[in-house]
């Protein structure tokens, strides 16, 4: 027991300092346990098999998908229009939003699905991120007290009162008691958030001189440079390759992708391919090329060839588009092979499958007549391809360097075109888990594999990327805790303690016990294990007063779900802790407060709603 408690205590010390990684205290934790015997292997390693940790990987791809197809920046931008760019006012109905979807959803899925959404909010509103987050965790935990599906809590307290002969609690039992957390929740955090305001301001100043893949195509002046014409059907040049048409020598032009739409007449799957064109690129009806050079060789090509000119008016912006294809700068060295040769002498699109389309010469950028300049040393050439090219070109050290952190810019380009896909799975998600047709983990599984299959992510390594492995292993880690707490009888011990201690006080002095008891063993163990432990106590010591259990097991539901004040209590809180930036004492400053309020008003609301005697 008391080794428990003391590798429990070192774990807090080193949450609290924050010099070590949360999840690698974790992990040493778990270590510690399983060398002294208290854990066995399996049980030391549950964490990372618990369905918990599962759904949160999946919700993680999930909310991935919702990020990379640009669904979360159109619903953060809604939200912006409806709450205007007011923090107080962003803060307020994003807390309303979250914990409506809290009600329906689980608080993990509910974080896990807002997370994207509140980030692109922030950054539309150009507010600090870490001002919502926190108040994302703590809505999805108030909007899971309002239904018997909305934290695991409450289905521990309705299983414990059918086992106990009582009539079971309906969907909506709850919603009374959420409705006065949702109350006291926004009356404590609207002032308490703004202990978070501006913590992190200066996080990104390193990045601020990194252009993005819009501000290089502006800077190359491409809008002016790249035209699109569309093929027709009854067009020569249908069904005919690239390299038989002859482009840079006839016509003065460069072919710089194409674009074919799918002919599905269902809108979820119109699909968009977006690719460099080559030597033995075939073309089709209802292609878009998109054209390098001038506008009357442009006119020229396109009326002989009866293709249809899109004009500017219709959106040449649309043409910067990175799907698959993506732009970087490349700055030539002394002795490349290529210096003194011209473009089409240095084949570089035969031998790297990337087009050049401009050169930039001591401030000076060349875009016509591409083909017959000599490259020199010291030349920055602006080239296009797909992201696995541009990536394999910047291996090549010896002959020039690709500028910037051009994939890192690609990965922040959204996927317009899967936003109706994306925001279907993950609509069909959630119906799933509220009707309840398959378990919560299957249909956050399911959604996260369409998420991938469909193409929401450029590739499976993208979708990897979108898991935050710190928040998941600090929660597998975690949660075998409990198991070694209930393995050596410290939390029985610790429970079984102060509720007799205060039992002889009345009724409300019992209620409080047993609340605050389950709120400050929740600061250390998981939520759900919390209420696992202390609802027979609470059922028992009801029992023993011969008053309704009701109250007292809502007391432990409730103080089970609204732990604020630690970031490993509930998975939200961790869920947060990484994106938002928050150290174990943002926890304290700003949960810590609403904890106790929360409890405060509870032990007296509790009996109002759910009497002693009825």
């Amino acid at each position: 027991m008391y080794f428990t408690l003391i590798v429990l205590l070192l774990a807090m010390v080193f949450f609290i300092q924050g010099k070590i990684r949360s999840d690698i205290v974790a992990l040493s934790a778990t270590v510690l346990l399983m060398l002294s015997g208290i854990l066995s292997v399996p049980e030391a390693l549950s964490g990372f098999s618990s369905s918990i940790v599962i759904m949160m990987l999946g919700l993680f791809v999930v909310g991935g998908g919702v990020f990379r197809t640009g669904l979360a920046r159109w619903i953060g931008s809604r939200i912006v229009n409806l709450a205007g760019t007011n923090e107080t006012s962003l803060l307020l109905v994003v807390f309303l939003v979250t914990a409506f979807m809290g009600c329906f959803v689980s608080n993990t899925g509910t974080v896990a699905l807002m997370l994207p959404i509140v980030v692109s909010l922030a950054a539309n509103a150009k507010i600090g991120v870490e001002r919502l987050l926190m108040p994302l965790a703590f809505a999805s935990s108030v909007g899971g007290m309002f239904t018997l599906i909305g934290t695991p809590p409450n289905m521990v307290i309705h299983e414990t009162l059918l086992k106990a002969g009582e009539n079971g609690l309906l969907f909506f039992s709850f919603a009374p008691v959420g409705a006065v957390a949702l109350v006291v929740s926004l009356a404590m955090l609207i002032p308490l958030s703004k202990l978070l305001k501006g913590k992190n301001k200066n996080k990104d100043k390193n990045k601020a001189s990194q252009k993005s893949l819009n501000q290089l195509a502006n800077e190359y002046q491409l809008v002016d440079s790249i035209y699109r014409v569309r093929v027709p059907a009854n067009s020569p040049i249908v069904q005919k390759k690239l390299i038989d048409l002859n482009l840079p020598l006839q016509y003065n032009l460069i072919v710089t992708e194409i674009r074919r739409y799918s002919r599905s007449s269902r809108l979820l799957m119109k699909e968009v391919q977006q690719e460099i064109a080559g030597a033995g690129t075939v073309f089709f009806a209802g292609d878009t090329i998109h054209l390098l050079g001038a506008s009357k060789d442009v006119a020229f090509f396109a009326k002989e060839n009866n293709l249809q000119l899109i004009e500017s008016e219709e959106g040449n912006n649309k043409s910067f588009q990175f799907f698959k294809v993506g732009i970087a700068e490349v700055l030539l060295l002394p002795d490349s092979f290529l210096e003194n040769k011209t473009v089409l002498d240095a084949q570089f699109r035969t031998r790297y499958g990337v087009n050049i389309l401009c050169v930039q010469r001591k401030g000076n950028y060349i875009v016509k007549d591409l083909k017959s300049l000599p490259f020199l040393s010291g030349d920055t050439l602006l080239v296009q391809g797909s992201w696995d090219d541009i990536r394999k070109l910047s291996e090549e050290i010896n002959n020039w360097v690709v500028l910037g952190r051009p994939l890192e810019e690609a990965a922040k380009e959204t996927l317009d075109h899967k936003m109706p896909l994306a925001a279907f799975i993950m609509v069909a998600m959630v119906v799933l888990m509220v009707a309840n047709i398959v378990p919560a983990v299957t249909a956050v599984l399911l959604a996260a594999i369409l998420m991938v299959l469909s193409g929401c992510f450029r590739n499976v390594e993208d979708a990897y990327k979108s898991i935050n492995w710190e928040s998941i292993v600090l929660i597998a880690a975690m949660l075998p805790m409990s198991i070694a707490l209930e393995k050596t009888g410290l939390s029985a011990s610790l429970s079984s303690a102060l509720v007799s201690s205060v039992g002889s006080y009345g009724n409300y002095a019992l209620l409080a016990g047993i609340y605050f008891t389950t709120s400050l063993i929740t600061m250390f163990i998981s939520n759900t294990a919390t209420a696992v432990l202390l609802a027979p106590i609470a059922l028992t010591a009801a029992t023993g007063v011969g008053a309704s259990p009701y109250p007292f097991l809502f007391a432990v539901s409730v103080g089970a779900s609204m732990c604020f004040a630690s970031p490993f209590s509930t998975p939200p809180n961790a869920l947060v802790m990484n994106p938002g930036r928050y150290t174990f004492m943002d926890y304290i400053r700003v949960g810590l407060p609403l904890q106790i309020v929360m409890g405060v008003v509870m032990v007296f609301a509790l009996p109002l709603i759910f009497p002693f005697y009825p």
